[in-house]
C-alpha cells in the first residue's frame, strides 16, 4: 500500500540521523517543571506595551495527579481528570517557540497560567459545550511522544492564539514519559489511552450542539488517534463516527499498522487527512528505532503509488513540508500551520470543499495555488 519513503538511505546513514536527532531532542532548553502551571498575578500594561493575547483550555487527562508538585505525572490513572485554564499569550511573537514563565513572567515575552481549576465530569463538559462553534464544531488536540503534561498544555495555548481560535480548545493529554529514551513505554502509554478518549468523545458527541468533533493527532497522539477510532468502530458507535474529522499531523504510524487500523474503521464520512513532510528527521528516528519500518507521516505525495492509495483509501494526504519548523527536525510543523488558518479557509478553488475531495495536495507556505481540502485544514486549526 505505502512505502518507499526511506528508500536510498543506508543504515548507517539511518544511524548517524538518529543519533543526532535524539542529540537534538535532549539538547533542548530546559524543559518546564509544573511550577509553570501555578497561575500567576500579571500587573496591567504600560501604555507603551501592547496588552498579551488571553486564551481557554480545557483538559482531560488520564495521568496520574503528582501530588508533590502539583502536576501530573507520567504514571498511569484509572480514571481521567478535568481541568480549566485561561493563559496570558505575549503579544507579537513571530514564530511557534513558548517562553515559559519564570518568578517575576513578562506577559510581553512569556506565556503565563493566570486561572486554573479542577472541574468534574459534568462541568467539564457543560465548559466543553460552551466552546462549541456557532457551526457546531468541537476540537481535541493529542499531543505525541515526549511530552509532559505542561509542555502538551502550553503547546495548546500557542496554537489557540495563533489559530484565534473561538472559545476553549480541548487537550487530550495521556500519560507520555516525557523522556527520550521513553519510546517504547510512550507506545504503552499511548495504546492503554484508547477507553479514556472514547469515552471523551463519546460524552462530547451526545449533545445534539455537536456537529463535528475534529480529533487531532500529533505524532504518537495520531496512532492513539486511529486506535481510538478503530475502538469506536468495534463497538459499533457509528453515530459518534460519523461526527468525526480526523486530522493526523506527523502520524508516527507504521505503514503497515496504519493499513490495518484503515480496513478494520472502513470508510470515514469525512475523510482522514494526513499532514506530512518529506523532511521529518524525528520519524526518520522513529522508523529506525522500530526496525526501519516506514512511518505515514513522510510520506512522498510525489509517489504516484501514494497518490493511488490516497484515492482508493480515500483520504486527504497534504505534504506540509514547505512550512517552517522551529525544533530543527522537521516534526513540529503542525503547530506553525495554525497561524495560517485563515488563508486556508479563505482560500478558493473555484468550487466548494466536499467530503468526496481526497488525493494528493501540497500546501505552499507562500501562498501560491492549493488544493481545496486545505479549507478544511484551516478549519481544523481554528477548531483545536
Amino acid at each position: 500500500m505505502i512505502e518507499r519513503p526511506l528508500r536510498g538511505l543506508p543504515k548507517t546513514a539511518l544511524a548517524i540521523i538518529v543519533t543526532i536527532g535524539l542529540a537534538m531532542l535532549a539538547g533542548c532548553a530546559t524543559r518546564p517543571s509544573p511550577e509553570v502551571l501555578t497561575p500567576v498575578h500579571l500587573s496591567e500594561p504600560a501604555r507603551s506595551e501592547t496588552a498579551p493575547d488571553k486564551v481557554s483550555v480545557l483538559v482531560a487527562t488520564n495521568r496520574a495527579p503528582d501530588s508533590v508538585r502539583g502536576g501530573f505525572s507520567n504514571a498511569w490513572a484509572e480514571k481521567l481528570t478535568y481541568e480549566q485554564y485561561a493563559f496570558s499569550v505575549p503579544p507579537g511573537r513571530k514564530d511557534t517557540a513558548i517562553t515559559y514563565p519564570k518568578a517575576k513572567p513578562d506577559p510581553q515575552r512569556q506565556f503565563a497560567v493566570v486561572e486554573r481549576k479542577q472541574l468534574p465530569r459534568d462541568a467539564f463538559v457543560q465548559q466543553a459545550l460552551a466552546s462549541v462553534q456557532p457551526d457546531g464544531t468541537i476540537g481535541i488536540f493529542v499531543h505525541g511522544y515526549n511530552y509532559s503534561y505542561q509542555e502538551a498544555l502550553y503547546r495548546t495555548a500557542q496554537i489557540a492564539a495563533d489559530a484565534k481560535i473561538p472559545g476553549a480548545p480541548i487537550l487530550f493529554s495521556w500519560p507520555s514519559a516525557a523522556s527520550v529514551a521513553g519510546y517504547v513505554a510512550d507506545r504503552d502509554a499511548a495504546l492503554s489511552s484508547r477507553s479514556e478518549l472514547v469515552s471523551l468523545v463519546t460524552s462530547l458527541s451526545a449533545s445534539a450542539k455537536v456537529k463535528r468533533i475534529i480529533l487531532f493527532g500529533h505524532s504518537m497522539g495520531g496512532f492513539l488517534v486511529m486506535e481510538t477510532v478503530r475502538e469506536l468502530k468495534l463497538q459499533h458507535r457509528d453515530a459518534v463516527i460519523g461526527k468525526l474529522a480526523v486530522v493526523l499531523a506527523a502520524p508516527d504510524i507504521d505503514v503497515d499498522v496504519f493499513r490495518s487500523q484503515l480496513n478494520d474503521i472502513g470508510p470515514m464520512p469525512i475523510p482522514i487527512s494526513l499532514l506530512v513532510s518529506k523532511d521529518d528527521q524525528a520519524l526518520v528516528a522513529s522508523s529506525f528505532i522500530a526496525g526501519e519500518r516506514p512511518r505515514v507521516g513522510r510520506l512522498d505525495i510525489d509517489d504516484p503509488v501514494i497518490e493511488e492509495t490516497a484515492l482508493k483509501a480515500r483520504l486527504r494526504v497534504i505534504d506540509i513540508t514547505s512550512i517552517k519548523t522551529s525544533d530543527g527536525l522537521g516534526h513540529d510543523r503542525y503547530a506553525s500551520l495554525a497561524k495560517f488558518g485563515a488563508q486556508l479557509a479563505s482560500f478558493e478553488s473555484g468550487r466548494r470543499s466536499t467530503p468526496g475531495d481526497v488525493g494528493a495536495f501540497v500546501f505552499d507556505a507562500a501562498g501560491a495555488a492549493v488544493a481545496s481540502p486545505f479549507r478544511l485544514a484551516g478549519r481544523v486549526v481554528r477548531s483545536q
